[in-house]
């Protein structure tokens, strides 16, 4: 069996859907980039290069920032469309593959398989530690990290929570459907819940009152955690399930994603002093 210190550095993304989600739904939303520069870049980090997205509009300087946390499922099609939305009202948008040293999911077929070969071996503190390195590029390549907001979805979601209370540079997260609370490991020891009253930065947590994997009872145990911070603030779309903002999944939810999406935008507008320069949902 490899050992954890010969797995290969991932060198670039995937194109398309990743295997655990394909086929995927006729709804799927398609972004292209006209009047954006989009593409992969590398991200310097410790001693490593790890693949990234960027998109961020193709005339102008110093662009609000933000952070694109990825899906359990990485870098794929729907990441990177959502990059590109965002680029179309006025960020620097970037997605930095926080897998990079433990492996290439996108041909894996199975969510478990996913979290037993990667997922469970990706640290916190190295996923911290890698989207400091990607707002100190992004600060160097056309965004003005003063206005700096994160986003994340699923395994991106939790990691929002927790960068929020890790960085002193952030001004405002939204979390999407993630984890808030499971059991500890060496690796991955704190949950959302447990650093509710350390958060740094404003957070919106978007949640499916349908989740499956997400309790309405963990929601609630955050809501009471987040008193101690009140800018921070949880919605909950009660018919929605985990992934509803997820066009490509048969979970999708077209009305609670629409509204989450302007939710979020308003909260960064508000929290960081960002304006937008098209409307609250690209297409």
């Amino acid at each position: 069996m490899t050992s954890e210190l010969a797995r290969p550095i991932v060198s670039r993304l995937p194109e398309g859907f990743a295997a655990a989600v394909c086929p995927v739904t006729a709804a799927t939303i398609t972004t292209d980039a006209v009047g954006l520069i989009a593409g992969e870049v590398e991200i310097p980090t410790g001693d490593v290069r790890i693949p990234a997205y960027r998109a961020l509009p193709a005339a102008g300087t110093s662009f609000p920032t933000i952070l694109v946390i990825q899906e359990i499922f990485g870098i794929h099609e729907h990441i990177k469309d959502l990059c590109r939305r965002l680029a179309k009202t006025g960020y620097l948008a970037v997605a930095p593959y926080l897998y990079a040293r433990e492996g290439d999911v996108s041909g894996l077929t199975e969510i478990p398989e996913i979290y037993a070969k990667v997922v469970s071996h990706v640290p916190d503190a190295q996923v911290m530690s890698d989207l400091d390195a990607t707002v100190a590029w992004a600060s160097k390549n056309g965004g003005d990290t003063k206005r700096l907001v994160a986003t994340g979805f699923c395994w991106g979601g939790r990691a929002v929570w927790l960068y929020a209370a890790h960085s002193s540079a952030l001004k405002a997260g939204a979390a999407w459907y993630g984890r808030l609370i499971g059991t500890p490991t060496a690796k991955q020891p704190k949950n959302p819940v447990d650093v509710a009253s350390e958060l740094k930065a404003p957070v919106i947590g978007l949640y499916g009152g349908k989740d499956a994997g997400i309790s309405l009872d963990s929601v609630e145990q955050m809501r009471m955690a987040l008193k101690a911070n009140k800018p921070s603030e949880i919605h909950v779309y009660s018919e929605a399930q985990h992934g509803f903002n997820a066009d490509y999944r048969p979970s999708y939810d077209p009305e609670a994603a629409k509204d989450a999406w302007a939710k979020m935008l308003s909260f960064f507008q508000a929290k960081a002093e960002i304006s937008h320069t098209a409307g609250t949902r690209v297409p």
